[in-house]
């Protein structure tokens, strides 16, 4: 067995590897950008090469620079991932050049699976079934209507120079063929100056699903089970599934059996994946075939008991497949999350921020978590987005569901936007709980998928008001005297009640609270309705009740920015500084950054005198414009930033030395 290996790659990945290669003895050389200096991949790798700046095309898809830093620390063979240069002919052939073992299938193998045309000429050699269709060039219409007929209806019309969707008609019957094809024709002719026409049959609810396959490099194939990928966003899959719901023990065979021919059609050698479209009369055609490890390859991990890295490994050295398809057993089912770094709200956009809290379920034999980062970490623009992968198995689909559900609601991230609680909608709506399972299922049941929040805004104001006072308590300078209200961050006045204010802003909307505190409890007054409050605070986990009601939650606070996580969904709130007491201002003062964002205007100078609630500067985030306000009067001491820099949560912007009161009363004195 290989005693050193190097990772081209990082992330999650690099991490996934790294962890079996070590459980077998195998010592592992990282390579990283600038970006990945201090990434967990770097960390957890025995010895690591620093490979350019942050952007990949002059860091991680450098194929010649890999090959270099390989020789030199005697690494016997490159595991590239995926992604990257996984797939890249000509680095596998740069590794077979260099004598280093790429473990992978063959450059020849990844070639011929490059060309989606060239693919299904091989796959139907090799009598893997393709979508029933004519690509030929004979267009005259006889010939078009004729080759309709076998293909059968509905069917697709698409223009051979096609794209955007131009030059394309559904055609559920003959009666609509002609006037259908004329206008593809017209259209196609228009807009890319070829009117020829391919027919393919056209699948109205087709289901993703993939067969994961092995080869050896003696010839031999098996396949592991199949995957359902249907549940996807612009393409890329978002929810995971093994087996596959609802597939019969024969079309699981008749598919695996397919997949195998696929594979040792293009001499294929380790691990790869043939996907198919599956349609809901249990016809299935071949799509495409992704010579690498997949992504959700830990779904099949967890139904059928391998390690599909350690088999990749070991095929890559010369053993045989560990076992035979005889041997290969399924129990249980398994799911996977892809956490992505992104705002389900805004159509699925990248979002980038620093991971400030990470609390991740704990692991078991039921839950798995494979991430790439830690708490603190930046998610950058330079790679994707992907978080982590959250895995979970139980005995059946419904108690899997179950423990993905559960297993959501106890990840929990603040400092970035998450697609957490958009997959937690999805794993726990009905329509999929019940297998209702196309490529369409996310445009089919948006309004089930981003739900109203669980908490209304009151109830989660008092919680907010909670969490913060709470916190502030425990920060308190310990007194020799512990019943002495003078150490208090509660606002205590001599021979009075005092309601202290409390502003909490949700959105745009500024919320004036009132919390009086009385013995063990609060009284949280918002708006005309007052909350019996009781709450204890132990690090991130509080403790309430409010009105009678008992509810537990986790919450995050930094720099004044609150969020509250509650069965999957959350609560954001900014804590305003000029509802704190004077004894948290006083000295010298500094405004933050509220979140990441650009200075749009700076309106005063070091040495003005400025007013509490004074606008001094205003920044734009997320085509929204931020007023950043005085907490109190002073001085400006010193400014960081200019109009038009970017700036990043939590940096400041502006020192302030804020005026002490009591000096004032004994000079007037």
């Amino acid at each position: 067995m290989f005693s050193k290996i190097l990772i081209a790659n990082r992330g999650e990945i690099a991490c996934r590897i790294i962890q079996t290669a070590h459980r077998m003895g195998i010592r592992v050389v990282a390579v990283y950008s600038e970006a990945d200096a201090n990434a967990r991949h770097v960390a957890m790798a025995d010895e690591a090469f620093h490979i350019g700046p942050a952007p990949s095309s002059e860091s991680y898809l450098r194929a010649e620079k890999i090959i270099e830093i390989a020789k030199k620390s005697g690494a016997q063979a490159i595991h590239p991932g995926y992604g990257f240069l996984s797939e890249n002919t000509g680095f596998a052939e740069s590794c077979e050049a260099n004598n280093i073992v790429f473990i992978g299938p063959p450059s020849s193998a990844i070639a011929a699976m490059g060309s989606k045309s060239a693919a299904k000429a091989i796959m139907e050699k090799a009598g893997v079934p393709l979508v029933p269709g004519y690509h030929g060039d004979d267009q005259s219409v006889e010939t078009l209507r004729a080759e309709a007929e076998k293909c059968g209806f509905p069917l697709l019309l698409k223009a051979v120079a096609g794209g955007g969707g131009k030059g394309m008609r559904v055609v559920n019957n003959m009666g609509e063929f002609d006037d259908a094809l004329a206008a593809a024709k017209r259209e196609a002719q228009n807009a890319f100056g070829n009117p020829d026409m391919l027919i393919e049959r056209y699948l109205t609810q087709p289901r993703h699903v993939e067969i994961q396959v092995f080869c050896d490099q003696e010839g031999k194939g098996v396949y592991l089970a199949e995957r359902d990928c249907s549940v996807q966003r612009r393409h890329q899959k978002v929810l995971e599934e093994a087996p596959a719901p609802g597939l019969s023990e024969d079309t699981r065979k008749a598919m695996g059996e397919a997949a195998v021919r696929a594979a040792q059609a293009i001499n294929y050698v380790g691990a790869g994946t043939v996907e198919f479209l599956y349609d809901v009369d249990g016809s299935f055609f071949f799509m495409e075939m992704n010579t690498r490890l997949q992504v959700e390859h830990p779904v099949t991990e967890m139904v059928t008991g391998q390690d599909l890295v350690e088999w990749q490994l070991k095929v890559a050295w010369g053993d045989a497949l560990p076992l035979e398809q005889s041997q290969v057993k399924t129990r249980g089912h398994a799911l996977e999350a892809r956490i992505y770094a992104e705002d389900p709200d805004q159509d699925f956009l990248p979002a980038t921020g620093n991971l400030r809290y990470l609390s991740t379920p704990d692991e078991s034999a039921h839950v798995r978590v494979d991430t790439g980062v830690t708490e603190g970490d930046d998610i950058s623009i330079h790679y994707d987005p992907m978080i982590a992968k959250l895995i979970v198995w139980d005995e059946t689909r419904d108690q899997a569901i179950n423990r993905m559900v559960q297993a959501l609601e106890h990840y929990r991230i603040a400092g970035v936007k998450t697609n957490i609680r958009f997959l937690h909608a999805l794993a726990d709506a009905q329509p999929f709980r019940e297998a209702e399972l196309t490529t369409g299922f996310i445009d089919d049941h948006r309004e089930l998928l981003f739900p109203k929040s669980k908490l209304d805004t009151h109830k989660a104001l008092v919680l907010a008001a909670g969490f913060v006072l709470e916190q502030r308590k425990s920060r308190e300078v310990v007194s020799t005297d512990p019943w002495s209200p003078f150490g208090r961050q509660n606002s205590w006045r001599m021979n009075s009640e005092y309601a202290q204010p409390l502003q909490l802003q949700v959105g745009d909307e500024i919320h004036d609270l009132k919390v009086l505190e009385r013995d063990d409890r609060y009284q949280v007054y918002v708006g005309d309705s007052v909350y019996n409050l009781t709450a204890r605070l132990d690090d991130d986990y509080l403790q309430a009740v409010i009105n009678g009601h008992r509810i537990s939650i986790h919450g995050n606070l930094h720099n004044d920015q609150l969020v509250l996580f509650y069965e999957g969904d959350t609560f954001n709130c900014t804590v305003y500084k000029e509802s704190y007491g004077f004894e948290e201002m006083a000295g010298e003062g500094s405004l933050a950054a509220p979140m990441n964002g650009a200075i749009v205007a700076v309106q005063a100078k070091v040495g003005d005198k400025v007013t509490a609630g004074q606008s001094l500067v205003i920044m734009e985030a997320m085509k929204m414009e931020h007023a950043i306000k005085a907490p109190a009067d002073g001085v400006v001491t010193e400014i960081f930033f200019a109009e038009g820099d970017q700036v990043s949560e939590g940096a400041e912007l502006i020192a302030i030395e804020v005026n002490d009161p009591e000096a004032k009363q004994e000079e007037a004195g």
